[in-house]
């Protein structure tokens, strides 16, 4: 029984073994329940003596706050409480996002409301509590608030300028942080370069639109002291944390529930004011305070991202093989850097990122994080990483066009060689293993190029404009402490599983990781089936409790099979062990000489069964008296797991897009999509493919639909669904997914991660088809969204 495993012996390269559920498309438990509307999410639980909780927001972008009067709200039937900044400040402290390791970054102290100003328009500033959400929304129309307009900044590029205005006086200026990324003499190889092109790229401010709002139910009891919040979150530990430390109670003190959450897609790992005021209120009141945020309340205080400019140059020689990377980025990330993670991430996972899957020598990226008075923004699904994969990309494929290349071909010439690892990127990334060679022979396989090309001449000819782009790609996933705690923040790397075997024979699996409607739920089955050797049906997971499941940092960077699912195998593995000390004693063999298949002890050998699994847990938990008195009785088991070697676990893979362009309208017709992706260890091929087709609609969404737009003022003007345009599936193409298998070293699973990839790649592999297909009429694409005025303002027909 002193065995290591290893992947070769606990069957993780033999997918036809009995028991065998890594590299299986199975279905994932949760979907009877969600298909037939019984999921429990945060508005399905009501609690005794609960309130309601609704909030007066900013109608401004920058103004002071000289009174508010409550005398009418309070008035209101139903209504029992308003609350104010100062109210609340008695009893939470505020926050300040900052990393330590992001040298210079500043952030200003932030409320749960405001004390004197609000900083944009969609700010919570006043609280009302009433019996009924109604007539807390009653007591918020009947408010009485003297405002005083301020002026406001809004444009990221003016932030820094003289007389820009400063959001907050005190920190000096309007720089939040700052970072530049160099390795070699890029000026030395511009000037010795063959070619050198330059664009200017945008990515325009979207947000995630999850089908489920930010919801949380707070409930502080007088009796004992505690705090149990029912909250649709990503990191149940995390908010642990925050709860406790703002509002001055141990972390013991505090309990967070995690039931059944309607997508995230980063939108629900952060600390949002209006939550933390809820907590405070239910301290305050003693009494559980429930709030549900509507959709016109989502869109302008949910974060937003993808907020950039960036001016790129790129250096090649007369063979394409590319010399230098030149990249100059901004972004504004609204008044405040958001809790804990910081605002400055997004902007330096660019610097990280940019030219990320190219073998290139000289590298400078600069990316500038302004205030401004717009929404915060923060991490948002695929964190940095369309942002740079678009600037990346859309440079090479303006280098193959300066040569006359073929943007395969360039590719090819310039990929990291598939054995070239371990390497570190010019930017200082270490990547232990990708397959961008293999990837893109993959894609070759699967892209019907010579078709398409074929295709897009004939209908040229009709003054059909047609174009094939594409996209090379990297993810960083399963991060190590090196993202955070060596920043200060309390975001946990590692991650727990508690697998125990119950009386019957059954497992349960108690996680640190949190499902969100991606299938967390069913790939720790399968994990836990595969470890133990028992059947599917017989796995039970309990996820989002911080109460009763390990400590671990929830669901995040595509963390919860790489990390959760390491941790639920190691445990599985455990609890086998263990669970054959006790069957060799009742049987009377040697341990190492029995196995487990589909929940029967049998020889390992001869493979006949001994003892099902039931009999061995009802001699075991009720008539232990008849076992030796020194065997172990104990059938649960915890393991914690953090990677150790790398910081990050990076993922690569390539994208095709097929579109078509109508010169007339500016209308982009997607017509198909295709991805190969490279996530190590693929444990359930369905999952992952759901996963990686979803992250390509969400990428495509941003790039041609999605956008918070605001007017002069900095009233966002797109915030109803009439408004704000989200992919339906009736825009949407066929995407065709195909995988390349590396499994990292760092875990007996291999597992890295799959949620960001396609959202990485598919901005970019759209903008290059959209060019390809503009290309005869002289016209290019570089800001997104790519909107018909887009189009055609390139085509200078408006």
């Amino acid at each position: 029984m002193n065995e290591i495993p290893t992947p070769e012996n606990i069957g993780l390269s033999r997918e036809d073994l009995p028991n065998s559920y890594i590299g299986r498309s199975v279905p994932r438990p949760n979907l009877p329940k969600l298909v037939q509307g019984l999921a429990s999410y945060t508005d399905d639980v009501t609690l005794p003596r609960m309130v309601h909780a609704a909030f007066l927001r900013s109608p401004h972008a920058h103004a002071r706050i000289v009174k508010v009067d409550s005398a009418a709200a309070l008035a209101v039937p139903g209504v029992l409480r308003v609350f104010t900044g100062a109210d609340l400040a008695k009893v939470c402290d505020p926050w300040v996002a900052t990393l330590d390791h992001l040298k210079g970054m500043k952030s200003a102290p932030q409320h749960p409301l405001p004390l004197e100003r609000a900083t944009w328009q969609g700010e919570p500033v006043v609280a009302v509590i009433a019996e009924s959400r109604a007539a807390a929304e009653d007591g918020v129309a009947a408010l009485a608030v003297e405002w005083e307009p301020l002026p406001a900044q809004l444009d990221m590029e003016t932030a820094l300028a003289p007389g820009a205005v400063l959001i907050h006086p005190a920190l000096g200026d309007n720089l939040v942080f700052t970072r530049t990324a160099t390795k070699g003499d890029v000026e030395a190889a511009m000037a010795a370069a063959h070619k050198v092109v330059e664009a200017t790229f945008v990515t325009g401010r979207h947000t995630g639109v999850t089908l489920e709002p930010r919801s949380i139910i707070a409930d502080y009891n007088r009796a004992d002291g505690t705090l149990t919040a029912h909250h649709s979150t990503q990191a149940p530990h995390m908010m642990q944390g925050v709860f406790a430390k703002q509002l001055r109670m141990e972390e013991g003190q505090v309990r967070v529930i995690c039931k059944d959450v309607g997508g995230s897609f980063g939108i629900k790992v952060h600390v949002y004011p209006d939550e933390v005021a809820v907590a405070a209120i239910a301290k305050v009141m003693g009494r559980p305070v429930k709030f549900v945020a509507d959709r016109f309340e989502s869109f302008v205080s949910d974060i937003h991202a993808r907020d950039h400019r960036l001016k790129g140059r790129i250096a090649v020689d007369a063979e394409g093989k590319i010399l230098a990377f030149d990249i100059d980025d901004l972004t504004g990330i609204g008044p405040y850097s958001v809790y804990p993670r910081t605002s400055a991430v997004e902007g330096n996972q660019v610097v990280n990122l940019c030219g990320g899957p190219y073998d290139f020598a000289n590298y400078r990226c600069t990316t500038t994080v302004v205030l401004q008075n717009k929404t915060p923004t923060c991490q948002y699904r695929a964190v940095g990483h369309p942002i740079a994969t678009a600037v990346t990309e859309g440079l090479v494929d303006l280098a193959a066009e300066a040569l006359g290349m073929d943007p395969i071909e360039i590719r090819r010439r310039n990929l990291i060689r598939d054995d070239a690892y371990p390497y570190t990127s010019p930017p200082g990334m270490r990547f232990e293993g990708l397959s961008h060679h293999a990837a893109l022979e993959k894609l070759l396989a699967m892209v019907p190029v010579a078709k398409i090309r074929a295709d897009q001449e004939a209908q040229r000819k009709k003054g059909v404009y047609r174009g094939l782009g594409f996209a090379s790609f990297i993810e960083l996933t399963n991060p190590s402490p090196f993202m955070y705690g060596l920043g200060g923040a309390r975001i946990s790397a590692q991650d727990g599983a508690t697998v125990r075997m119950d009386p019957d024979g059954s497992v349960v699996v108690l996680s640190g990781v949190t499902e969100q409607g991606q299938g967390t739920e069913g790939i720790l089955r399968q994990i836990v089936a595969h470890g133990v050797g028992v059947a599917l049906e017989r796995v039970k997971v309990v996820t989002g409790d911080t109460q009763t499941t390990p400590y671990g940092g929830g669901t995040w960077a595509c963390r919860g099979a790489g990390i959760g699912g390491e941790a639920a195998l190691q445990s599985a593995i455990a609890l086998k062990q263990q669970i054959l000390v006790v069957a060799g004693a009742m049987l009377q063999a040697a341990p190492e000489s029995l196995d487990i298949v589909l929940g029967q002890v049998v020889d390992k050998a001869t493979g006949r069964e001994r003892m099902p699994l039931g009999e061995l847990g009802r001699i075991l938990y009720f008539r232990g008296d008849t076992l030796p008195k020194d065997l172990p009785r104990e059938l649960v088991q915890t393991r914690h797991f953090i990677t150790k070697e790398y910081p990050f676990a990076f993922t690569n893979g390539i994208q095709a897009c097929w579109a078509e362009v109508d010169a007339e309208t500016g209308l982009v017709t997607v017509l198909e999509h295709w991805c190969v992706e490279d996530c190590g260890r693929v444990i359930n091929p369905l999952l992952v493919d759901e996963q990686v087709r979803g992250g390509i609609v969400q990428g495509l969404g941003g790039a041609l639909y999605e956008h918070c737009v605001y007017d002069g003022q900095g009233n966002l003007l797109t915030t109803t669904m009439a408004d704000y345009l989200v992919p339906m599936s009736a825009e949407m193409p066929d995407i065709h997914v195909g995988h390349v298998e590396t499994p990292t070293r760092e875990s007996l699973l291999g597992a890295k991660g799959a949620g960001e990839a396609g959202t990485a790649g598919a901005p970019a592999a759209l903008m290059n088809a959209i060019n390809d297909a503009l290309r005869p009429l002289g016209a290019r694409v570089t800001e997104q969204p790519f909107t018909p005025a887009c189009i055609l303002q390139a085509l200078g027909k408006i």
